[in-house]
């Protein structure tokens, strides 16, 4: 009989979701997108544009000397743009003659997905043709041209670098008898690239020019979530994040500029100038969704025959604060956990001191940081779980007080006060761990989930990233208010029953609208956990044991 109704339910729930699916989901939405793919397909297929274009793209040789591309543009004899590949044993970076931009850059140690044959990261979204790094002059003879044909010195298309440093240079001259270069110095062992722009004037009079390189990402819906992504800049010794609704009314800042960068949850890429000056650092999105960061040099004027250099360091990579803080640019300052950024770099930093001094899980290293900020915080505990203790026993004279004056609340209220005075009791001692726990809470959530060490990381059997929630199987099919995969949330149930147990445990509410609330905290706490990453979940779960084994030892030694 038992079985039979434990097989009832699950045909129940079964039912439930497919009735769900078919009559909530917005099947005309799904149409749509259907019907969108094909436009999509013959938008790829359109023919090319012909070689007089702007930008042909194509793995064509072409000439490696500098040349007057304005006038080719002219007489429709544009020759055809080249890509190099440059590969170290940290990327594989490609950069185009057209703009002399880098177009894609993917990264050997991290996949797209937690999946083992998933392909590698892209930092350069293929909705971003043109790619990054793009080069502009303020100048009248150059303004709008970040997209011009450049010849580069190097022969092959490929180049791999291994154990020396491999250098770039892609060139153009302008109508007015400016060259400009645009070298990058590729290592083995970086992230970072060294980059110059050299501008040389060989024309008869002096020009005033203004150097502006952008760093330019699509903005990627499915990156979003809880954390900063977007444009950043490190300017007057100040982290300056602006959200994407906010760059039209804070669109430029003035001052002293060490690096711009434009980030995602967990990797970033970044423009950082050797001499810092005031630059400006301007944004402006695209309709297409392309997001610019631009770092304008301050004005210079550049007599015939001369030339000046303006050098600059790029970093296209992974959040690490570990990474980050061995370069001498405040480039880790781009990491902040917000208000409680003071609380949550230290716990990452042993968070990480435990996955590579102790053992190499960060599932276990999350348990044992857990433990140690329990320890920190036992004796609020202890005094807490005491004042818990106290509060239950005189729990049956409160309820006698409250029925005996329930019509009289002014009286009640002062024999309850008389009651905790007579028995020394504090009422609010109970809440002494939430509230301090508060902020540790909100300082490890900001810390693992931006947490690059996390992504993809497993911890045992279906919990195989510690960054995203825990699913067990996968249903496939939506269920409500459940970002995918859909599947069963055990930890996140888990960590409910825990909170559950401990609300049993602590001394009941004399109001009961009261304590019907506190019963109804687990199941809220397990609504909202459902999509939390797992790393934050098993935080709470194993927090909860060891609260309810403290709450049994300060009990049993009360006794």
């Amino acid at each position: 009989m038992e079985q039979g109704r434990v097989f009832l339910a699950i045909v129940l729930s079964l039912v439930i979701f497919v009735a769900w699916d078919f009559f909530f989901v917005d099947r005309e939405a799904i149409q749509q997108q259907k019907q969108q793919q094909p436009v999509e397909q013959e938008e790829v297929k359109a023919p090319a544009p012909p070689q007089s274009a702007l930008a042909v793209p194509t793995s064509e040789p072409a000439k490696s000397t500098p040349v007057d591309q304005d006038k080719q543009l002219q007489q429709g004899i544009t020759e055809a743009a080249r890509t190099i590949t440059v590969e170290t044993p940290l990327y594989i970076a490609k950069l185009s003659e057209q703009g002399g931009n880098i177009t894609s850059f993917t990264l050997k140690d991290y996949r797209e997905s937690v999946e083992a044959d998933a392909p590698k990261k892209q930092l350069i979204s293929e909705k971003n043709p043109l790619g990054t790094i793009r080069l502009n002059l303020a100048g009248k003879s150059e303004a709008g041209k970040e997209a011009a044909i450049y010849t580069t010195n190097a022969i092959p298309d490929k180049i791999t670098v291994t154990e020396k440093d491999q250098t770039i240079t892609f060139s153009r001259k302008s109508p007015d008898g400016i060259i400009i270069e645009k070298t990058y110095s590729f290592s083995p062992d970086t992230y970072l690239i060294d980059f110059d722009v050299i501008l040389k004037n060989e024309g008869t009079h002096p020009v005033a020019e203004q150097p502006a390189l952008s760093l330019v990402k699509y903005d990627d819906a499915e990156d979003k979530g809880y954390g900063f992504t977007g444009p950043s800049g490190y300017i007057n010794g100040k982290l300056e994040q602006i959200k994407k609704k906010k760059i039209a009314e804070h669109n430029e800042f003035l001052g002293n500029i060490g690096w711009i960068a434009v980030q995602d949850r967990y990797f970033i890429t970044a423009i950082v100038p050797q001499i810092q000056e005031n630059y400006t650092m301007r944004l402006s999105e695209e309709d297409s969704g392309l997001i610019h960061n631009q770092l304008v040099a301050p004005s210079t004027t550049i007599n015939p025959a001369a030339q000046q250099k303006f050098e600059y360091q790029l970093f296209f990579g992974p959040k690490s604060l570990k990474l980050l803080r061995q370069f001498d640019n405040n480039l880790h300052k781009a990491i902040y956990f917000g208000w409680f950024d003071i609380l949550a770099k230290p716990c990452l930093w042993v968070m990480n001191f435990i996955y590579d001094h102790i053992l190499a899980n960060y599932g276990i290293a999350i348990i044992l940081l857990t433990l140690l900020t329990k320890l920190i915080l036992w004796p609020l505990g202890q005094k807490s779980y005491k004042s818990m203790a106290e509060m239950k026993k005189i729990q049956p004279l409160m309820t006698e007080i409250r029925e005996k004056n329930k019509h009289d609340k002014k009286k009640m209220n002062a024999e309850v006060m008389a009651l905790y005075k007579a028995y020394k009791v504090n009422p609010m001692g109970g809440c002494l761990p939430m509230v301090v726990q508060i902020p540790v809470f909100l300082a490890l959530y900001r810390m693992l989930y931006g947490a690059i060490e996390l992504r993809h990381a497993p911890f045992f059997g279906w919990i195989n990233d510690l960054s995203a929630p825990d699913r067990l199987f996968d249903f496939g099919f939506s269920i409500p208010f459940m970002q995918p995969p859909y599947g069963i949330p055990v930890l996140t149930l888990v960590m409910g029953a825990t909170m559950f147990l401990q609300q049993k445990l602590q001394p009941a509410m004399g109001d009961p609208t009261q304590a019907k609330l506190m019963m109804m905290m687990p199941i809220f706490f397990t609504f909202i956990f459902i999509n939390f990453p797992s790393g934050l979940v098993l935080y709470w779960l194993v927090n909860n044991v060891f609260s309810i084994a403290q709450q049994h030892l300060t009990h049993g030694k009360k006794k």
